[in-house]
């Protein structure tokens, strides 16, 4: 299928950020920046925050979190900000914005024109610092003796617990598990949303989640889908593919991950509304948004950048792992922010409810 909202803009004048260039931060000076925590996290600390704190001496405090929207909005109302850069996912960016505990971003700080971002890439309360994949995968040294010697290639049999047995790992929210239920069940990948926007289709994803319930091992965190692999204790999981590619690049796993219906998706860079650190956030901000800083991250973990010039700077030994990489895009689509962004309260309360049922 194409896949539209991620085609890159054309290249042109590379444009550089002078960043840590100007007088060295004062040996106080720190910025509190919030991630996911895992593999993806000590990518950022490889690529962005120790060059960033050695460059301009302004220290990183790192946080992690689980994406809790409810959090960012009380301490924004509170007025009591201790966060003040968040790596945010697509929904939570648009909401941020909506909602007001987010900053609306002065793109001319960062020093990168919009139009220099992926199609969707750069909004106006976040900035993307990657794209995504929501995939599976399966160790190969642990296949169940009922799968027969055949191995899973696609989502529905991600979903056939009859003829692939076993536990599933599964993302404990209702972003893409509500599409892949579809997709599983026989929508179209295209059509997805426009099932969903019905209250009989957001019923038809749940019916197909009732299936899999007695056999999902819940994950939180980006870090935990690995682990129930390595652990054996689920036969296959969901998972980032950043998170999956690590173990197998770098702990000599023998993984396999199945892109078909790869959810793409993008992570923000966004800065809390009322940080008394505004101008240190721009800062942090820009240096990770220039594309020769950007590129460095697609050599720890395995997710694409967001901004065009950035590409050149990637080897071509990693750039096949790539969600983007065109081998990898056959069956892709692209998460729409919009609805989740509209949805993700309502569907996360229903979503529980379910989960407690």
């Amino acid at each position: 299928m194409r896949i539209h909202a991620l085609r890159l803009g054309v290249l042109g004048v590379a444009a550089a950020v002078a960043v840590g260039a100007a007088l060295p931060a004062a040996a106080q000076d720190s910025l509190t920046v919030v991630s996911w925590g895992g593999a993806y996290q000590e990518s950022q600390r490889k690529a962005y925050y120790e060059p960033f704190m050695e460059a301009t001496g302004i220290k990183i405090v790192e946080e992690e979190y689980t994406g809790d929207i409810a959090k960012m909005r009380a301490m924004s109302e509170s007025g009591n900000v201790t966060w003040d850069v968040i790596d945010v996912d697509a929904g939570t960016s648009l909401a941020g914005c909506d909602q007001g505990f987010l900053e609306e971003l002065d793109y001319a700080k960062i020093g990168q024109p919009r139009e220099k971002f992926v199609v969707g890439g750069a909004n106006d309360c976040g900035v993307a610092t990657i794209v995504y994949a929501t995939v599976y995968g399966y160790d190969n040294d642990r296949l169940p003796a009922e799968w027969n010697g055949a191995t899973p290639s696609t989502v529905a049999d991600f979903f056939d617990t009859a003829k692939f047995p076993g536990k599933r790992g599964l993302y404990k929210k209702p972003f893409v598990n509500l599409e892949w239920a579809l997709i599983a069940d026989g929508v179209p990948a295209d059509q997805v949303y426009e099932v969903l926007r019905t209250p009989e289709g957001v019923d038809r994803a749940f019916a197909k989640l009732d299936a899999m319930k007695p056999h999902a091992v819940w994950w939180e965190s980006g870090a935990q889908s690995p682990e129930l692999l390595a652990n054996g204790e689920v036969a296959m999981t969901q998972a980032w593919n950043g998170r999956l590619y690590n173990p197998i690049k770098n702990e000599g796993k023998n993984w396999t991950i199945v892109w078909d219906h790869q959810a793409l998706d993008f992570d923000f860079w966004a800065i809390m509304k009322n940080t008394p650190k505004l101008d240190l956030a721009y800062q942090f901000i820009a240096y990770a948004s220039a594309p020769e800083n950007m590129a460095r991250q697609s050599q720890f973990i395995a997710y694409g950048p967001s901004h065009a010039d950035a590409i050149p700077h990637i080897p071509q030994d990693v750039i096949k792992d790539l969600p983007t990489y065109p081998g990898n895009m056959d069956t892709a689509f692209t998460v729409d922010a919009e609805f989740w962004a509209d949805n993700l309260e309502a569907l996360q309360e229903r979503f529980n409810a379910w989960l407690a049922q």
